[in-house]
């Protein structure tokens, strides 16, 4: 098989073209095609000879992503069946709002962290997307949105299939095409990486000065109740997670989310919130409430309208910042915890 050219870096690439004997100026027409234009094969790259092209198609290959099939829900939110290149199936989703337009972005085939109320999570983990799946579909969903809403992509999130900050690299090296000048350059401030709570990664991002924005999906403010949601908390446990993040803003003086799913009978009474409010308010942060979509393998319920309301109440009693995220797309299993390639 031949290799993959998106897998070069700019350097290596020039190296090429000077050993194919090519003028150094071309290198910057190949990187712009790839990473600016989201060329799709050589045969796109129109300032390019034939001759040059010939040459790139011999030596190396392109293997975008594609869409399988799209569905659009009620609400307006479209959710993607992506393609790879060995034939596994990740999802996307665009979310259509009045003053945003958002992509939400796999990161993994599958996931590994087995979270009780998600159904990614009783998927296996198959394998990482490398960087350029990861910029493919967000050049996907944008397309989508040009094409439906006559408005491209302004927020990308990535809440889709799979754990981010366990696929480190390409994840960081997705965003650095999706961000840089000579990539799609868009501001990492409209970036924001959830994880399920992996602290020793979390303070790699704080080394790495990242820019972008990062949520913590939190769901339980104490272990006993977290550990029997997310596994993960067994070895990540909130007081070691405080100190990640609290380190995390140290460095980047980036605001975390914290992402809250309220389960009905569960974490949605005045003690889980209070635990809440005194797990989040020494961290400068905000609270974003989720409604929860329940999925067939869990027995879990959205909790009402009244607890749900009187939870975020008290949160903003205590001066935190909350809001209350409603659910899009439910309807076509493209809601938040609902993507596990039903499409």
């Amino acid at each position: 098989m031949k290799k993959d050219i998106r897998k070069l870096g700019l350097t290596e690439l020039n190296d090429y073209v000077l050993k194919t004997g090519l003028s150094a100026f071309r290198t910057k027409q190949i990187w712009e095609w790839l990473w600016v234009k989201s060329a799709r094969n050589f045969a796109e790259m129109s300032n390019l000879s034939l001759s040059i092209r010939s040459q790139l198609a011999q030596d190396f290959d392109i293997f975008p992503i594609t869409v399988q099939k799209d569905q659009k829900s009620n609400d307006g939110t479209i959710k993607f069946a992506f393609s790879l290149r060995d034939k596994a199936l990740v999802e996307g989703v665009l979310i259509p709002a009045e003053n945003r337009m958002t992509a939400c972005v796999s990161s993994q085939v599958g996931c590994s962290l087995s979270c009780k109320f998600c159904a990614t999570g009783y998927m296996d983990r198959k394998r990482n997307l490398d960087s350029a799946e990861i910029y493919d579909q967000v050049v996907e969903i944008d397309k989508k949105a040009r094409e439906h809403f006559d408005s491209p992509i302004s927020n990308i999130v990535f809440m889709g299939m799979g754990e981010p900050l366990l696929n480190y690299n390409n994840v960081l090296n997705g965003i650095e095409r999706i961000t840089a000048s000579d990539g799609l350059n868009m501001s990492p401030k409209r970036i924001t990486v959830s994880t399920a709570g992996i602290s020793k990664m979390i303070i790699k991002l704080a080394d790495d000065q990242v820019k972008f924005n990062l949520a913590l999906s939190l769901h339980a403010a104490n272990d006993v109740k977290r550990n029997k949601i997310m596994p993960i908390n067994e070895t990540n446990t909130l007081k070691v997670l405080k100190e990640a993040l609290l380190y995390f803003y140290q460095k980047t003086r980036n605001q975390i989310t914290f992402e809250y799913i309220v389960f009905d009978n569960f974490n949605d009474r005045l003690e889980d919130a209070v635990e809440l409010w005194h797990f989040a308010k020494s961290i400068p942060s905000k609270v974003n409430i989720i409604e929860y979509n329940p999925i067939a393998e869990a027995q879990y319920q959205n909790t009402t309208v009244d607890k749900l309301d009187q939870f975020a109440n008290f949160l903003k009693s205590k001066k935190l910042i909350v809001n209350v995220r409603r659910s899009r797309g439910k309807d076509i299993d493209a809601a938040c915890g609902q993507l596990a390639n039903k499409i």
